[in-house]
């Protein structure tokens, strides 16, 4: 007798077309038998040792996230019920250009200080890895989701040239491009950049299409945050498509937005020029999260050439008033590259996190707003912040456009992503809400896509770019990762006010055919393994 028979479904099964009533039988972790209502009219019904009645709910396949933070989050707190309650069974980690692999020990100390405002600086983390496959072998000693891995460009940088803005040497491009190959072959399944963060932003084309050349010859692709999300976006945009387009490389767009004010309406001349690279056989696909802001580190928005040389370099620059107050200039009258080339406005900048609890007054106010309390400026304040939170303090940026979001969604190549991150007294809601929000709001409330393509964008289109030939479908032979959720209910809990509060309306999600959440509620199950690269 087969483990589990999921009786009576609205099975939509992540290919976009109409839903189909059917028992759905899984037994040793795969989708063994689906037999359709009409099939089951004449014929005794599957049976099975559990059997979960499952009228009025649909069956999905498992969310993927295209892009997380959740790099230390999952070694940290292997239960993840951030993710795990919204349906999601496998995350893309690596992103940005930054995580904590391929490293040694002066670039794993340079990786954690950067981006401790992502994830914490991972004091309770034993990082006993260096390279990309070691950490993919932690993960797999247990995990409440499956993971994926991109090489992130910015490590190996800084790991082979440092923190410093030059162009490579060809010995040290040469080994960046092992480096790139040996992460490839440990299992990641792509290259990440970041391109507004360092070191990741001093790389010249030129570099970017060496390593894109690599990824290629083993079937990955490659994933930028690119180098403007602000003025300069389009330009931004088209040098991504061009470059992979020369290296042959397929390209995946990390959270493809267009924001700021200079961008208010402009995302049709992003899909347009798109649309341009999909007809002439390019191959591009792109992540989104559904909600307006942003969410990054404050010290994102300084100037690169303030950020050369590391954290500690920063902070002396910081330190010093003639400096701090170039980098001022440079933030609000010129438009920092780090803030995407548009002059800061404070006002938009709210705090969402700090790592020293000294500073927990300031979370839940814009930048501005903290500076009026103690009649400061606002850099001021920034900087007062950026010297004593040694750099960790998280923000989200209110920048963005309805319309831009819910223009971007529908696209063709349109996927699913979280840019989740877990750290902070009030993250963005996304982390903990992003997949919900999109069933219940863009789906049932706005409309924006029906529910069979809502569930192909997050299942069947991000599996494809994975290369995953067993996942992303309710098909027999399949895994089992599988959401069972209430159409009529389901909904991001998690919002600004209360960033952390579950969602509703999704009772079961199973990984691997073991259930995750079980009638709404955490298991102590821990069936999700790393996700490796697929040889060609």
């Amino acid at each position: 007798m087969e483990d589990l028979v999921i009786r009576d479904a609205d099975v939509v099964d992540g290919s976009g077309e109409p839903s189909y009533r059917a028992d759905v039988v899984v037994d040793g972790g795969r989708i063994v038998s689906i037999v359709k209502e009409a099939a089951a009219a004449g014929c005794q019904r599957p049976r099975a040792m559990r059997e979960i009645d499952a009228e009025g709910l649909v069956l999905s396949p498992g969310f993927i996230d295209m892009h997380a933070h959740s790099d230390l989050a999952l070694l940290r707190d292997p239960d993840h019920g951030a993710k795990a309650a919204q349906g999601v069974t496998l995350e893309v980690l690596g992103q940005d250009g930054l995580s904590y692999a391929p490293v040694d020990d002066r670039t794993l100390e340079e990786v954690r200080r950067a981006i401790t405002g992502w994830n914490g600086y991972g004091d309770d983390v034993d990082f006993d890895w260096r390279t990309v496959g070691e950490y993919l072998d932690r993960l797999d000693r247990g995990i409440a989701v499956n993971a994926a891995y991109l090489v992130p460009q910015g490590t190996v940088r800084a790991l082979v040239v440092g923190w410093e803005d030059r162009e490579a040497t060809p010995g040290e491009l040469d080994r960046m491009r092992r480096l790139v190959a040996e992460g490839l072959e440990q299992g990641a399944v792509g290259l990440s950049s970041g391109l507004t963060y360092t070191p990741g932003m001093y790389a010249r084309d030129a570099e970017l299409t060496a390593l894109c050349r690599v990824v290629a010859s083993y079937g990955g692709y490659y994933c930028p945050h690119h180098r403007s999300y602000g003025a300069g976006a389009l330009e931004a945009y088209a040098e991504m498509v061009a470059l992979t387009r020369e290296a042959g490389c397929a390209l995946h767009l990390a959270h493809a937005t267009m924001n700021f004010g200079v961008n208010e309406g402009r995302a049709p001349e992003l899909l347009a020029l798109l649309d341009r690279a999909l007809d002439a056989d390019a191959d591009i696909t792109l992540d989104t999260y559904p909600y307006t802001p942003g969410c990054t580190t404050l010290a994102a928005l300084l100037p690169s050439w303030a950020s050369e040389g590391g954290p500690e370099e920063v902070l002396a620059r910081l330190a010093d008033p003639a400096t701090a107050e170039r980098i001022r200039h440079d933030l609000e009258v010129t438009g920092s590259d780090g803030c995407h080339g548009v002059p800061v406005e404070w006002e938009t900048v709210e705090i969402s996190g700090v790592t020293d609890p000294g500073l927990a007054g300031v979370v839940g106010r814009t930048v501005r707003e903290a500076a009026e309390l103690v009649g400061e400026t606002p850099w001021a304040t920034a900087r007062r912040l950026l010297l004593a939170d040694r750099l960790g303090t998280t923000v989200l940026q209110h920048v963005g456009h309805e319309g831009n979001v819910r223009a971007i969604m529908r696209h063709r190549a349109h996927t699913g992503g979280s840019d989740g991150i877990l750290q902070g007294a009030k993250p963005h809601p996304r982390a903990y809400g992003t997949f919900p929000h999109y069933l219940g709001h863009y789906v049932r409330e706005s409309g924006v896509l029906t529910l069979e393509e809502c569930v192909a964008h997050l299942t069947s289109r991000p599996a494809a770019r994975l290369r995953l030939p067993d996942r992303g479908l309710v098909r027999e032979g399949h895994r089992a990762d599988l959401v069972l959720f209430d159409p009529r209910t389901v909904a991001a809990g998690a919002d600004f006010v209360e960033p952390r509060r579950p969602p509703t309306g999704i009772p079961y999600v199973l990984v691997d055919g073991r259930f995750v959440i079980e009638d709404g509620r955490r298991t102590d199950a821990l069936p999700g393994r790393s996700v490796r690269r697929t040889p060609r």
